[in-house]
């Protein structure tokens, strides 16, 4: 069973009445969550991505995120660890952390994962600003697990106290992508990932009044 971090739950328990009640959070989709660990990929709107996504699994799971590297300064990463995440040199092939995220996946954690690597530019929705990176689709593939998309609005306008609106998708299919080579089948597969997180953005979009 994956180890439980106390400075994780302090966090995400004293945070639940913000989100749900000052944010007015809504949360669809947890059904499509595989029991056993998994990758959850998402879009990257602001800093505050990770504290939705992970808030409405605890505290029965907790999301292992895996953060860049130039976050773990002296007072950040003491911090960091206790929340479960893990560092990543993101200009780089880091082996060790995706070995980690591996096995952490096997194991039965869940490896939160952004993968276009930074926050997007405010305003831009399907378009991306940076060529996703593929980590998130070799870790599920390597590890054997799914690779389960996800989308958030609302946090990049915290200030404006908008609601925050999550949805988690179902595991994007990537059996029929087996054939080809793995350079290819990456690409393919993040491409498809991507289109699935852009569709579940647009359904959190309002409609028309």
């Amino acid at each position: 069973m994956p180890k439980r971090s106390i400075t994780y739950g302090v966090a995400a328990g004293s945070t639940v009445p913000a989100l749900y009640l000052l944010y007015r959070m809504r949360v669809s989709g947890k059904e499509n969550l595989p029991e056993d660990g998994f990758v959850l990929a998402a879009g990257h709107v602001s800093r505050f991505d990770p504290w939705p996504l992970a808030v409405p699994l605890w505290p029965r799971r907790e999301i292992r995120f895996m953060a860049k590297a130039e976050l773990y300064n002296p007072v950040l990463a003491p911090i960091l660890t206790r929340m479960q995440a893990f560092p990543v040199q993101r200009e780089e092939a880091d082996r060790n952390a995706f070995r980690r995220a591996v096995e952490y996946a096997r194991a039965g954690e869940i490896v939160g994962m952004f993968p276009e690597g930074t926050r997007r530019a405010k305003g831009s929705r399907r378009q991306f600003d940076a060529q996703p990176h593929d980590g998130a689709v070799r870790i599920a593939l390597r590890a054997g697990v799914p690779l389960v998309p996800a989308a958030i609005s609302g946090t990049d306008r915290l200030l404006r106290f908008s609601a925050i609106r999550v949805v988690y998708g179902e595991p994007v299919p990537l059996d029929d992508l087996q054939g080809l080579d793995r350079r290819t089948l990456a690409r393919a597969a993040t491409d498809r990932l991507m289109v699935t997180i852009a569709e579940l953005e647009e359904s959190l979009r309002p409609g028309p009044e």
